[in-house]
């Protein structure tokens, strides 16, 4: 069945249009990119018209926010507007689409969008929005996890300290150890496969010293105990993150330096990481052994 456009191009005065209820993006922030915009604009005039809809007393944006507002800073009275009837939900898709399409949204804008078309609005699943939008299950399901870490983790993201895949690594981490290890990733910059290795061994100490908690009658006596502890799991932490960073530079040895050239570097390399191990082997039999020791005869 053939499709028709029907759109009306008209230019609408200024006054009667209002910034969208639905708008994806919280602001719009005044920077170089917008003051280019407005140079663009008065020199060439607005190439494209803004997309909006009819709504009570007036029209709402759906598309052209950013010049939208250009036009306004310039103080123009009229703006060439295409004026479409659609629902919320189309509006939002429009949105959401252009917004991404352009780049202009950050991680967790995207992600904080995603939420309220599928549980606050109910309009879909994340399968569904993700056909929409041109973006995959994953892609959609992985953005939304992002809010459950706390806002000054979120922070991180968006002041490129953390990028996407570090922070979805840290969804599922226990919280008492969320900051710890999110300042460790910045500070070491690990990789993805390195974050799973280091969030593997703190789950596995984690269950260890919870079977062990268990099983104490007089938890307020053992405070002292869990100190020491946790110095000694914090000892395992930084050795377990260095041994990581250590493996990816013998990665980066075997990959980049010819055989001939590498013997002796990949020797020493592989020296420091036996040495290394053995001080991980030696913080875990310290903590095991306080733990079974002390904790047996509470």
């Amino acid at each position: 069945m053939e499709v028709f456009d029907t759109s009306i191009v008209e230019q609408i005065e200024m006054k009667m249009i209002r910034p969208s209820n639905f708008a994806v993006r919280d602001k719009f922030q005044e920077s170089l990119e917008m003051e280019s915009l407005m140079s663009s604009i008065k020199e060439h005039g607005l190439l494209q018209p803004i997309l909006i809809r009819p709504k009570l007393n007036g029209f709402e944006i759906v598309a052209g926010h950013r010049r939208f507002q250009a036009c306004k800073s310039l103080r123009w009275r009229y703006i060439s507007c295409k004026i479409r009837e659609m629902s919320d939900k189309q509006a939002f898709e429009i949105m959401l689409t252009e917004n991404i399409q352009r780049k202009s949204m950050d991680p967790v804008e995207e992600a904080e969008a995603f939420r309220k078309y599928v549980l606050e609005f109910g309009w879909g699943g994340v399968s569904e929005l993700g056909r929409k939008i041109g973006k995959s299950e994953e892609y959609v399901s992985h953005r939304i996890q992002l809010l459950k870490l706390p806002e000054e983790v979120r922070k991180q993201i968006l002041v490129n300290k953390l990028n996407v895949s570090q922070a979805f690594e840290l969804t599922n981490v226990p919280e008492t150890r969320l900051l710890e290890f999110t300042n460790k990733i910045m500070q070491k910059n690990l990789t993805v496969k390195q974050i799973r290795e280091v969030k593997a061994a703190i789950k596995e100490e984690t269950l260890y010293e919870s079977e062990s908690l268990n099983s104490v009658k007089d938890l307020k006596s053992v405070v002292p105990i869990v100190r020491k502890v946790k110095l000694a799991k914090k000892t395992s932490l930084a050795l377990k993150i260095t041994l990581a960073r250590l493996d990816s530079i013998i990665e980066e040895v075997e990959m980049n330096i010819e055989p001939e050239q590498r013997k002796e570097l990949t020797d020493f390399l592989m020296g420091i990481r036996l040495k290394i191990h053995s001080m991980i082997d030696e913080a875990l039999r310290f903590k095991n052994s306080y733990i079974n020791l002390k904790l047996k005869n509470r």
